[in-house]
């Protein structure tokens, strides 16, 4: 597996490939059996991998909040919901989002400050459990390019669906 800090220039040299391959499933790949092998490997990658040590997601993307765990971030924050989303949110079209990238709420280490209360935005990060892959293969894509996981995913789908590589 990548280290953090090569993916994105790993990604870079297959993404045109990784566009292929995404074309390639949406007309080769039975939709049910893609959420299968992605789930599958899901499970046994994830089991070994430490996402502390890596973080590259809470770096490139900004987690959106439901008012719900805008809530509960609030209290273990010792603020008010008003007072957390002025600090820390910003509107947009989906909702309220983080302001800005890095997450506020990394830590140095690669701890997360909101941990026991962040929201699924961040859990259910990069979403290669979920059923329905067919139809984010193009996100699939964009993760391949931040997180090590995503990207061997990619990597040993390629080889179970006998997809042509570049040359």
């Amino acid at each position: 597996m990548l280290r953090p800090e090569e993916v994105r220039s790993a990604s870079r040299k297959v993404e045109e490939e990784n566009y292929r391959f995404r074309r390639f499933l949406k007309v080769h790949a039975d939709p049910k059996d893609l959420d299968r092998r992605f789930l599958r490997l899901h499970r046994e990658l994830f089991e070994k991998y430490d996402c502390s040590s890596c973080r590259n997601c809470c770096r490139e993307y900004r987690v959106e909040f439901t008012n719900r765990e805008i809530l509960k971030v609030a209290r273990l924050l010792s603020m008010t919901a008003s007072e957390f989303s002025d600090s820390y949110l910003s509107d947009d079209i989906e909702g309220k989002s983080m302001k800005s990238k890095p997450c506020l709420f990394l830590g140095d280490d690669g701890s997360c400050r909101i941990e026991e209360c962040k929201p699924a935005s961040c859990k259910g990060y990069p979403y290669t459990d979920k059923t329905e892959r067919m139809g984010s293969l193009l996100s699939l894509v964009d993760s391949a390019s931040v997180c090590p996981v995503v990207h061997e995913m990619f990597e040993r789908l390629k080889g179970e669906y006998g997809f042509r590589r570049q040359r």
